[in-house]
């Protein structure tokens, strides 16, 4: 029967191991979105709305409720296809700022990406840095956020936040 401490260290190894997969995984297939969306409940008619998210086929969901499991948290929603492809997709989802703050940032401090979705992440974590200081309840900050956004996936500067009801 093996001791406490190389069970432990059979943990340990298998936990490097599957963030490693995650690393390699959220480079390829995650994303790192900043949505800004009218809400006419908000004090400035507009609302962040940051999450963490993974996309995969229906044949590859127990990847995603694999990476639910070890995060300890999330969401995992279906999107019925109804175009030419044969399959659902699935969508991981972190979005309380709460967890994102304290599962998805330090964990990818502790394990940095590698493609450019490393500059996202960044990004992202600068909002929620932000948010976390109030900056979004302000129409400077909610501009600066706007910008922050613009600039992530890809995208080019969304000149205002007027021109869409939705910014991703």
């Amino acid at each position: 029967m093996p001791s406490k401490k190389i069970a432990g260290a059979d943990n340990q190894q298998e936990r490097l191991k599957m963030s490693l997969w995650i690393v390699g995984f959220v480079d390829g297939e995650g994303s790192f979105l900043i949505s800004i969306f009218r809400n006419k409940t908000t004090k400035l008619g507009w609302q962040v709305f940051p999450e963490f998210v993974i996309t995969q086929g229906a044949k590859s969901l127990k990847a995603l409720e694999e990476i639910q499991k070890f995060f300890g948290s999330g969401k995992i929603f279906i999107n019925r296809r109804h175009d030419n492809h044969h399959e659902d997709t699935y969508r991981f989802c972190i979005r309380s700022i709460k967890e994102l703050h304290e599962r998805i940032v330090p964990f990818f401090e502790k394990y940095p990406l590698r493609t450019m979705k490393l500059e996202d992440f960044k990004k992202f974590k600068r909002v929620l840095n932000l948010m976390g200081k109030g900056v979004h309840l302000k129409g400077s900050g909610l501009e600066s956020i706007k910008k922050i956004a613009s600039s992530m996936n890809r995208k080019g500067v969304i000149t205002s936040l007027k021109s869409s009801e939705t910014i991703r």
